[in-house]
């Protein structure tokens, strides 16, 4: 993405700053930001470290589709009240943003 790595935060940075926060943007992220590792126990991903968008205010996801990520698993954040989904080609998809 052409980011500098000296302004890219850490999780644990990063994840105290949710709540207070108004809109998250996520492209193309599955497990990265899948509620399912902190809040069900028997997920296959439970205890790994994820990026708590879902506490944001709003959270609106970018991806190709509902499916599953590398892990496999569903993303419960994709249906929670607060979350948006903008379901297409994400280059794409932020271009239209700027039109």
């Amino acid at each position: 993405a052409g980011v500098p790595y000296d302004i890219v935060l850490e999780m644990d940075e990063l994840n105290d700053d949710f709540p207070d926060t108004d809109v998250v943007l996520v492209i193309g992220a599955n497990d990265t930001v899948n509620s399912a590792a902190e809040d069900d126990p028997n997920s296959i991903i439970a205890g790994m470290p994820v990026l708590r968008v879902w506490k944001a205010e709003q959270t609106i996801v970018m991806k190709r589709s509902l499916g599953v990520g590398y892990a496999a698993v569903d993303n419960p954040v994709f249906f929670k009240p607060n979350t948006s989904m903008y379901l297409g080609d994400a280059k794409k998809q932020c271009e239209s943003l700027l039109e």
